[in-house]
């Protein structure tokens, strides 16, 4: 069985680089290596088991969209919607990602070192044990968390300029937590803000840990760090316009 293989994606299609990479993984290849990657979408689409995938250039939309199992590291920055209703395993990013990062993840992980767009952890929704994870190492933009349902989106904010507006919006489930303080203007209307307890922070040190060990950062200045954490304000916060209550 072979364990390693390279694939050589200048100037290929997204069709026929996704078949090699499927196939690869299917004939039990752990560990395959794609060069020269420029915008080629759905990488990983759909791919189970465990294997792990190293991305060099720049991937297209919707990496690892349906994925369930295997890790996907991205030695630079990635398009939009990676981890897109990806089931299980991991994403790891090592620049930064465009919009819609985790768009309806229902599980796995999700680690990003730089920044990401508009509309992170958009639809994140979570089912008994399964809880997706986005951690984002920069910034993010607006609408961060829109109609999250579910899961866990940590921002660390490392270069202290997270501006991002209309935080939370729609959220009625899972639950947004921010290095530093965040302004009450900065919330939608559908999001509150509340005190992260020791147990909070319990729950995401080993998730701190385990993004800083992926990207060489000390986690402890994380770990001991202050944090806002965001949850919906309303379990229900639709009901009003779809029902007479």
């Amino acid at each position: 069985m072979t364990q390693l293989i390279t694939i050589d994606a200048k100037g290929m299609h997204y069709t026929p680089l996704n078949r090699q990479i499927r196939e690869a993984v299917e004939d039990g290849v752990h560990e395959v290596v794609v060069k020269n990657v420029l915008g080629q979408r759905f990488i990983g689409n759909g791919l189970r088991g465990d294997a792990i995938i190293h991305v060099y250039g720049v991937p297209g939309g919707d990496l690892a969209m349906f994925m369930s199992g295997p890790t996907i590291i991205v030695h630079g920055n990635a398009d939009h919607a990676p981890g897109n209703t990806m089931d299980a395993g991991k994403v790891v990013i090592h620049g930064s990602a465009g919009d819609a990062v985790a768009h309806s993840m229902r599980g796995g992980k999700v680690f990003v070192r730089g920044d990401i767009g508009y509309r992170g952890g958009i639809h994140m929704k979570q089912y008994e044990t399964q809880r997706p994870v986005l951690v984002v190492g920069g910034s993010a933009r607006t609408f961060l968390g829109e109609y999250m349902a579910g899961g866990l989106l940590i921002v660390l904010n490392l270069d202290g300029t997270m501006k991002a507006r209309e935080i939370g919006s729609g959220i009625h489930g899972g639950e947004i937590i921010i290095r530093g303080d965040v302004d009450d203007a900065c919330l939608a209307a559908g999001a509150k803000k509340v005190p992260l307890t020791d147990e909070d922070r319990e729950r995401i040190v080993p998730v701190i840990r385990e993004f800083s060990g992926d990207f060489g950062l000390d986690p402890e200045p994380l770990i001991n760090d202050d944090y806002t954490r965001i949850v919906p304000a309303s379990a229900r916060p639709f009901a009003g316009k779809y029902t007479w209550e």
